[in-house]
């Protein structure tokens, strides 16, 4: 890896975390809704992680691109998109139950630890 290739997954990385954040601030949530924002958030980042991988699979320089793309700015704007990819990548090599193992432990144990990082600081 280059330093140019570095700052390039970082600035596009910063630009993943503003748009998650103007999206936020257009569709907010809290106080009992629904999350729309996050959720949109996910299902936009899962379907352009599917675009990357796909578009940059063809292109001669398709790993520089994957890595801005898909670790900057799919990362800034969404870890879900990685899970969602890595996911399917189990489901296309027949590793069923990898890839439910590999669901149900990231929920799970996500949630478990957001739960109980809350009832520790609180």
């Amino acid at each position: 890896m280059t330093w140019g290739l570095a700052l390039a997954v970082a600035g596009a990385g910063g630009l993943g975390s503003l748009a998650r954040w103007a999206l936020a601030m257009w569709l907010p949530t809290g106080g009992g809704r629904w999350p729309w924002a996050t959720l949109l958030v996910n299902v936009i980042g899962a379907a352009a992680m599917g675009v990357v991988v796909a578009v940059c699979a063809t292109r001669l320089d398709g790993a520089r691109w994957r890595a801005i793309a898909a670790g900057g700015f799919l990362g800034g704007f969404t870890t879900f998109s990685t899970f969602a990819l890595e996911t399917v990548q189990l489901l296309e090599r027949r590793a069923w139950w990898l890839a439910i193992g590999y669901v149900t432990v990231t929920l799970v144990a996500g949630i478990g630890a957001c739960a109980a990082a809350l009832a520790f600081t609180r």
